[in-house]
C-alpha cells in the first residue's frame, strides 16, 4: 500500500504529522490478526459512563499509577502497564533507539527499574518491555470499537519529560489514516483522533475513557510550522489493535500483516486508482489491473486511497474479500485473498 499524505496544508501554515516522543523516526503501520491460545490480556466491555467533568480528577488518580516513563540513551516516552509482573506496552519508536535490549522505566512513585525489550513490531509502531518489578498496577484495557466521537478522554504520559501529566479532551474522529515518516516513509491507519493535548514524550502513553479504561495508545501529533508542540490534533492506536499485538509479542509470535499488493494514486472522481500492481500479489492473482478504480473493499466504501489503506490494514491474512471497481467505465468485481506482507 502507498504512503498516506505526509503534509496537510491548512490556511497559510503547514501541518506536519510527527511521532510524539523524544525519539524521532518513522513508522509503518498495517493490520494483524490474533492467534488464539496462551497469554491473553483482559479487556473491559463496560461502556464509558456519562460523567460530570468534575470527576476527571478521580479518573486521573485511578489511572496514573498504570502509566510509566520509558527512557533510552537518546530519548524517552511513556508506557502502559499490562500486568502486575511487569509487562508494559509502548510504541516501537520509543524503544528503537535503545542501546542493546534494555531501557529504563520510571514508575509513578518515582522508582526507577530496568526493563528488557520483549518484542517490537515497527509496522504497527508497538512494542512490549518487561520491567524488573512486581506488584504493579495494571491498566484496564477498554473496547475501542465502542468509542464514539465526542467521548471525553484523558491523555496520560510524560510530555517533555514531565511524568504523570494529564490532559483532557474528546474523541474528535475515528478510523484516521495518517502519513508519518522521516528516515523512512510509512502510514498508520484506523487511529483515534483526539484534541486532548499531546506533546513529545506522550508516545506510548494512555488515552483513557471516563470509566478509567485505556482505549488508545498515544502515538502521533500534528504540529504547526516548524514547532513540535500540540495544536489540538493527536492520534492514538486503538486498544483492540494494541491488545492483539501485545499478546503476540509477549508470546513470542510473529505479528501478521495483510498484503494486497497495489499502489494507488489520487483520483478526481473518487475511489482509489491502482497505479502499480506487485507481481504474484493477491491483487494480481485476482485479476486487478493498473488503472482500475477500487470503490468498495468488502463492506467498506472506498472514497480515496486512505480508505483503501485502512480497509486492507483492518483485515487478516487469509481473508477472502470482494472488491468492487471500475474499469474503463464498467463496474466489475473480483475476489482477493489477503497474503502475508514480507
Amino acid at each position: 500500500m502507498p504512503t498516506a499524505v505526509k503534509v496537510v496544508i491548512g490556511g497559510a501554515a503547514a501541518v506536519m504529522l510527527a511521532l510524539c516522543s523524544g525519539v524521532t523516526g518513522a513508522v509503518v503501520a498495517t493490520a494483524f490478526h490474533d492467534n488464539n491460545g496462551g497469554f491473553s490480556l483482559p479487556v473491559s466491555t463496560d461502556a464509558a459512563p456519562v460523567v460530570n467533568r468534575d470527576s476527571l480528577a478521580g479518573v486521573a488518580e485511578e489511572t496514573q499509577p498504570s502509566v510509566v516513563n520509558i527512557a533510552t540513551s537518546s530519548g524517552e516516552g511513556s508506557g502502559v502497564i499490562l500486568t502486575a509482573d511487569g509487562y508494559i506496552l509502548t510504541n516501537n519508536h520509543v524503544v528503537e533507539s535503545a542501546s542493546g535490549s534494555t531501557v529504563s522505566v520510571t514508575l509513578s512513585d518515582g522508582k526507577k527499574v530496568k526493563a528488557t525489550i520483549v518484542g517490537t513490531d515497527p509496522k504497527t509502531d508497538l512494542a512490549v518491555v518487561k520491567a524488573d518489578a512486581t506488584g504493579l498496577k495494571a491498566a484496564t484495557l477498554g473496547d475501542s470499537n465502542r468509542v464514539a466521537v465526542g467521548d471525553t478522554v484523558l491523555a496520560i504520559g510524560s510530555p517533555l519529560g514531565l511524568q504523570g501529566s494529564v490532559t483532557s479532551g474528546i474523541i474528535s474522529a475515528k478510523d484516521r489514516t495518517i502519513g508519518v515518516g522521516q528516515s523512512r516513509a510509512g502510514s498508520l491507519s484506523g487511529l483515534l483522533q483526539t484534541d486532548a493535548p499531546i506533546n513529545p514524550g506522550n508516545s506510548g502513553g494512555a488515552l483513557v475513557n471516563m470509566a478509567g479504561d485505556v482505549i488508545g495508545i498515544n502515538t502521533a501529533i500534528a504540529t504547526s510550522g516548524g514547532g513540535e508542540g500540540n495544536i489540538g490534533v493527536g492520534f492514538a492506536i486503538p486498544s483492540n489493535k494494541a491488545k492483539q499485538v501485545a499478546e503476540q509479542l509477549i508470546k513470542g509470535q510473529k505479528v501478521s500483516h495483510p498484503f494486497l499488493g497495489v499502489s494507488v494514486t489520487p483520483n478526481d472522481t473518487g475511489g482509489a486508482k491502482i497505479g502499480t500492481i506487485s507481481p504474484n500479489s493477491p491483487a494480481a492473482a485476482a485479476g486487478l489491473k493498473e488503472g482500475d478504480v477500487i470503490t468498495k473493499f468488502g463492506d467498506r466504501v472506498v472514497n480515496d486511497s486512505d480508505d483503501l489503506v485502512s480497509a486492507v490494514q483492518s483485515g487478516n491474512v487469509g481473508d477472502r474479500v470482494t472488491v468492487e471497481f471500475n474499469r474503463n467505465g464498467e463496474k466489475m468485481t473480483a475476489t482477493v485473498t489477503l497474503a502475508e506482507a514480507s
